[in-house]
């Protein structure tokens, strides 16, 4: 059954989730999906006009838009961890699976994020009235929204068709923290949950999913 997001919340998949936040404080785009995806992201933009763009974390699936968006202008929002990966400081990817040299390469022929257009944003901060939170694991710096019990949660869970699900070890930076994020997750106590990848999860099947031992998952990409 697919769950029903709430007014203030919209997704568009863009290989990954991209969420568009509107509330009274602020308009929030979160994520900007791949970088094929440009022309469609071109189009949310100009269509819903977002204060920024902030990124749950750096992977090309999530953060390949981020550059043109810079260039549109808007802030681009990212915990500081992730910093040197947009800019193209560091080059670790994940992509594809045991094969490091390979993801190094895909890394860098993806554009950067200018480091004029990035702003830090840091756990515990409010941004349009949603409060940040730190979802690590998946990357070092990853991070959440949460908001009226609604949390957007990045690669820190999976939804599919079984449930709730950890992106498989090989695409985690440390996959037993990416399981400990899990349990502290069932701990904010959240009402729903949208995640990086699938559809909207309940917090039963998040805590389900956080009961089970941190054995690697699959994640299709």
């Amino acid at each position: 059954m697919t769950l029903k997001l709430p007014p203030f919340v919209r997704r568009f998949p863009l290989y990954a989730n991209v969420y568009l936040l509107d509330s009274p404080d602020g308009r929030l785009l979160v994520d900007t999906g791949t970088l094929a995806h440009v022309p469609r992201l071109a189009r949310l933009l100009t269509q819903f006009r977002p204060d920024a763009v902030v990124l749950t974390h750096h992977h090309v699936d999530h953060a390949g838009g981020a550059p043109f968006a810079a260039r549109r202008g808007l802030p681009v929002l990212a915990h500081a961890p992730e910093h040197p990966y947009l800019t193209g400081k560091a080059h670790d990817l994940p992509y594809p699976a045991g094969k490091p040299d390979i993801g190094k390469v895909v890394s860098r022929l993806h554009p950067k994020v200018p480091a004029g257009a990035l702003r830090s944003i840091h756990p515990g901060e409010d941004l349009a009235g949603w409060e940040v939170v730190a979802l690590p694991g998946h990357t070092p710096g990853q991070i959440g929204l949460l908001r009226d019990g609604v949390l957007v949660a990045g690669d820190a869970v999976v939804g599919g068709p079984a449930g709730a699900h950890l992106p498989r070890a090989a695409y985690n930076a440390d996959h037993r923290e990416a399981a400990r994020t899990l349990r502290r997750m069932v701990d904010l106590a959240p009402r729903l949950v949208l995640p990086g990848h699938g559809e909207a999860l309940t917090p039963e099947q998040v805590r389900r999913r956080a009961e089970r031992d941190p054995e690697p998952e699959l994640l299709v990409m």
